[in-house]
């Protein structure tokens, strides 16, 4: 959470991702409309992501509580994009015929290019700012986004390995 917007924007909790989730739900044509998601925080290697809102203890959203929210809320078609170390665990759990997500990791990695100073991470950027200006392609743009973050990490000293950030399309997507 950022405390710059606390009185001005919705905390990241799950309450409020689910919220959020059911209105959307409410007001798309499940038929047509395309819900895009992006979460970024914090991912630790069990597959979780960090809700947080401190002081408030808040917990973390998982793969599966994500899926179930979306699924309840009756949203069809998926594109749903996640920055965070570790995501690639993601990827299994909300895969399907009408979901594409792309992540900024792999299951095994850390991503990179976070932090208070960073408006945006490395896969953020790479992916909505450089890749996504050329092509109407989520896949065209990961691959192009894939490229431009190997560059940027190995110029930025990433010690631990390439995040190596993932995709999976679903048939009907």
């Amino acid at each position: 959470m950022n405390p710059s917007t606390t009185e001005s924007l919705p905390w990241a909790t799950q309450a409020n991702l689910r919220r959020t989730l059911d209105r959307m739900g409410q007001v798309m044509d499940r038929d047509k409309d395309v819900l895009l998601l992006h979460l970024t925080s914090h991912g630790g290697r069990d597959g979780q992501l960090a809700a947080e809102a401190w002081p408030l203890e808040s917990e973390p959203v998982t793969p599966a509580l994500l899926k179930q929210w979306l699924d309840e809320a009756g949203i069809r078609w998926r594109v749903i994009s996640i920055s965070a170390c570790y995501s690639g665990s993601w990827i299994e759990p909300l895969a399907g015929d009408d979901t594409l997500v792309m992540t900024a990791a792999d299951a095994t990695h850390t991503s990179y290019g976070c932090g208070s100073r960073s408006p945006l991470t490395f896969f953020g950027q790479a992916l909505y700012v450089d890749a996504l200006k050329d092509t109407w392609s989520f896949a065209q743009a990961h691959a192009r986004a894939r490229q431009l973050i190997e560059v940027r990490e190995r110029e930025a000293g990433k010690t631990d390995g390439y995040s190596n950030p993932q995709i999976r399309e679903g048939a009907a997507i």
